[in-house]
């Protein structure tokens, strides 16, 4: 089967090599399915620019992912072949950037009917992500005392802070959704933002104006090194604050004064360690495919750059590199 990987780190449009590779046979818990759409995430490329392949074991890359369940192994109970599916894949498999992948049923969910493949393709990463930490993290049912009931969303359009807005107002929270440029800021408005304000500006004064009070909440998707002073002035008293970036380092000592709890969410810690609650993520999927079928949440795809290859994909990690891209990214068909 066709695949692309990159053998050696760098940038893409040297790292990147389109190989040829046996189809994988499901056993235990896995599926394999036909992949029809997959989208680009930051892991991807950071995966790409810094990891070390065996050599002669090229690495397979993707984790966003929708198609077709076409086998199944002799332990699978949730699915069948023929199923439509989308998911985010696990760090230590070979990824969706292939004709044919093996995954866990456990972290997989059914297709929303609603979309198409490419649209569908855009959603398990982040939604995941977001769901996670504003549930299993923020914990944002439970209010914090004496602070507004408002969010803060720390890099508002891209893909985490696209469908975090979604879901932060499905929770009834006040939104308040952080970005820099006209289209930026109009396309967080369209995901449901009450108030956008600009995160090269001083945020403090920004949010202050706003007279909604101290948020009980911060997700920081980006550059959180940068807005960290920022937001231990925003956050409310006995707040809690949310990361998903990797800082070089990060001096959490300016939240000990407010009593402030810092949260890391990493979405492939429950694939990776194999966790006890490894199927919340499968049953999570359904849940978010449910809602777009609803009407309730919409897709976060903004461009489709056409077939699964090696030009297009390596179009798709400078798009993600430049940190300038809108919601997401796809690719569909091979």
């Amino acid at each position: 089967m066709r695949a692309i990987a990159f053998q050696t780190p760098g940038p893409a449009d040297t790292a990147l090599i389109e190989i040829d590779m046996p189809r994988p046979e499901p056993t235990g818990r896995d599926l394999l399915v036909e992949v029809r759409a997959i989208s680009v995430n930051p892991v991807d490329v950071k995966v790409r620019a810094a990891a070390r392949p065996e050599p002669g074991h090229p690495r397979v890359l993707g984790y966003d992912a929708a198609g077709v369940v076409t086998g199944v192994g002799r332990d699978v109970r949730d699915f069948a072949v023929g199923d439509e599916v989308y998911y985010a894949g696990a760090l230590e498999r070979p990824g969706s950037n292939a004709e044919f992948q093996l995954v866990d049923e456990r972290i997989v969910g059914r297709k929303p009917r609603s979309l198409d493949f490419a649209q569908a393709a855009a959603i398990p990463l982040t939604a995941i992500t977001a769901w996670e930490a504003l549930d299993d993290r923020l914990r944002v049912m439970r209010p914090v005392p004496g602070a507004a009931r408002a969010i803060l969303i720390v890099g508002g359009a891209g893909g985490v802070g696209s469908i975090a807005i979604q879901l932060a107002k499905l929770r009834g929270l006040t939104v308040i959704a952080t970005a820099s440029r006209p289209e930026t800021r109009e396309w967080c408005k369209m995901m449901g933002a009450d108030h956008v304000v600009d995160h090269r500006e001083d945020l403090p004064a920004q949010v202050a104006a706003l007279n909604l009070g101290q948020p009980a909440f911060v997700f920081s998707t980006t550059h959180t090194d940068r807005h960290l002073a920022a937001i231990a002035e925003i956050i409310a008293p006995q707040g809690r604050f949310v990361l998903i970036d990797d800082p070089a380092a990060l001096d959490i000592n300016p939240f000990k004064r407010k009593s402030v709890s810092v949260h890391w969410e990493f979405m492939f810690t429950r694939s990776m360690f194999q966790t006890e609650d490894i199927r919340a993520q499968g049953e999570l999927l359904t849940q978010v495919a449910g809602l777009l079928d609803e009407g309730r949440l919409r897709t976060t795809m903004t461009e489709n750059l056409g077939r699964i290859d090696l030009v297009n994909l390596k179009k798709a990690h400078v798009r993600i590199e430049t940190a300038q891209s809108i919601g997401k990214t796809v690719l569909a068909g091979f």
